[in-house]
């Protein structure tokens, strides 16, 4: 086990973070706001395999689970806060934990990631930031704790590994994802209709939105830049917001020569959501991290203040800053 870091975290193996998960019997565990298919499926196989052991644990989300995911998300026990030991999966701030932080932001008892940008708010953390999905740290967790992975555990492990690597696209996808997933299949699974939910099916209101955000799409930088702008006023007159608009950030990466895709989503007054999509050279986290946020090399966000315009200014001077860096490197190099 490595030392304790400056902020009081320490970083966990598989084999410690099996052994902690032993040693005590309640446990809350948190996904982070705006919910996706990892923090959703690394939350449930967790407490699935944790009441596989005889523990009782609650999956707690700041926001409300979309529908689409209720093939694997079932009512969980009733956890006192008091007794409870509290797990943080697929964060990787505790920013992230939205409406729950307040409560639970400097009470997190062990964090299991794969964000290379984890912060180390919690007191133990489990990170593998070579790993596609949290999905797949929780999966060899189990594995190391002998647990039984039934249907619904590999059902909820299956979405948050698709999810993340945008069903096996993404560039985080190693040997080591699809050796998983083909041990997925072996339970019934039902891949095709998961992926069907998760990647094919969207509603009218969804489809209304991305008609008028491609209608604001901004280009910029020779067309290797794609802005899309979602306004409090899109979310409004479509009745589409929140974990609806998931999708949107994933049209810049069909854009041909685009290599940076900006999605700026309103979410209150004065303050946007800016999701970044890369392709090499660009990394996402570090323009990200320039923002005030973090991620992956290849997706990354960021919470940025202000007005659009002062919004898109910013992230598009940050995009801007990377491109010619990157520039000016391959000019020196050739």
């Amino acid at each position: 086990m490595k030392k304790t870091d400056q902020n009081g975290c320490r970083e966990l193996t598989l084999r410690q973070t099996a052994r902690f998960l032993k040693r005590h019997d309640h446990y809350i565990i948190l996904t982070h706001a705006s919910p996706d298919g990892d923090t959703l499926g690394s939350a449930y196989a967790l407490y699935y395999g944790l009441n596989e052991i005889g523990k009782t644990a609650c999956v707690i989300c700041p926001d409300v689970i979309p529908k689409k995911y209720d093939y694997f998300v079932r009512k969980t026990d009733h956890v006192k806060r008091e007794n409870a030991t509290v797990v943080a999966v697929d964060i990787a701030a505790k920013s992230l934990l939205g409406a729950l932080e307040e409560e639970f932001g400097d009470a997190v008892d062990l964090n299991i990631d794969h964000h290379i940008s984890n912060a180390r708010f919690a007191k133990n953390l489990l990170l593998d930031a070579d790993a596609a999905a949290t999905a797949e740290t929780i999966f060899e967790l189990l594995k190391v704790m002998k647990v039984n992975i039934n249907d619904i555990t590999a059902k909820a492990l299956y979405t948050g590994i698709v999810t993340d690597t945008g069903s096996f696209k993404y560039t985080n996808v190693t040997a080591k994802t699809h050796m998983i997933a083909a041990q997925l299949y072996d339970f019934n699974l039902n891949a095709p209709e998961i992926n069907r939910l998760m990647f094919d099916t969207k509603s009218r209101k969804l489809l209304e939105l991305e008609k008028m955000v491609l209608d604001a799409a901004e280009f910029h930088f020779g067309d290797r830049c794609i802005l899309l702008p979602v306004t409090a006023e899109m979310q409004l007159k479509t009745g589409c917001s929140g974990t609806d608009l998931e999708s949107i950030a994933v049209i810049s990466r069909s854009v041909e020569g685009v290599c940076a895709g900006l999605t700026v989503k309103q979410i209150g007054e004065e303050e946007f959501k800016i999701s970044l999509r890369t392709y090499p050279p660009f990394d996402a986290s570090a323009i990200c991290k320039k923002l005030g946020g973090g991620g992956h090399k290849g997706a990354a966000g960021a919470t940025v203040k202000g007005t659009l315009e002062e919004v898109k200014a910013r992230a598009l001077a940050a995009v801007k800053e990377a491109m010619e860096e990157t520039d000016e490197g391959t000019s020196a190099a050739e």
